[in-house]
């Protein structure tokens, strides 16, 4: 089965992640995209994060009715900070049947030569890219292992939906019912 693994803190999870999963899933040869919930990404502040269990379970509640996303803790298991290289490397190990794909936006394409390893995630795996604002002249966009995707352009981030919670404001339909349910039970970002 071709694999897709989108990463990331899902600091919360929101529709663009959704739309842009969706869209990986029913538009390339991806039989499925994961959702990978990073406890920890080398590239960002540790301490803007909330607990990775509730991140985990908000993904978990936003895919609970698709049948080709789900979600993976398996960067849970591994040592933090999480570096891609070595959970592809785990997850090639536990899952030999399958074949896997990354899955990353323009912005993470164009810092990819900062990450561990990245001649290797070049050479061994695809990698499908969705577009980011600012984003269009990427060096490696002409790359074999790269392919630009027409999925929609989502400038919506997590970033903007914590910051209005934290101001009171509404973010129905921008990020799915049950996830909203879930921030406000446990009084998440305000």
């Amino acid at each position: 089965m071709n694999i897709g693994l989108f990463f990331g803190s899902f600091n919360p999870v929101h529709v663009g992640h959704l739309i842009i999963a969706n869209h990986m899933a029913s538009y390339t040869d991806l039989d499925k995209v994961w959702l990978m919930v990073s406890p920890h990404n080398p590239l960002k502040d540790k301490n803007a994060l909330i607990n990775m269990y509730d991140r985990l379970e908000m993904a978990r509640l936003a895919v609970e009715e698709s049948i080709n996303i789900s979600v993976s803790d398996a960067e849970f298991k591994l040592p933090q900070p999480s570096y891609t290289i070595d959970t592809l490397t785990h997850l090639r190990e536990r899952y030999p049947e399958h074949n896997f794909s990354l899955i990353m936006g323009a912005d993470n394409l164009a810092s990819l030569k900062r990450w561990k390893n990245h001649e290797i995630l070049l050479r061994d795996y695809k990698i499908f890219v969705y577009p980011r604002p600012g984003f269009d002249n990427l060096e490696l966009i002409d790359h074999p292992s790269v392919t630009l995707t027409q999925t929609p352009l989502m400038e919506l981030s997590s970033t903007f939906i914590r910051r209005a919670i934290k101001e009171g404001k509404s973010v129905r339909f921008m990020v799915p019912d049950p996830v909203i349910r879930f921030i406000e039970a446990k009084n998440l970002y305000g």
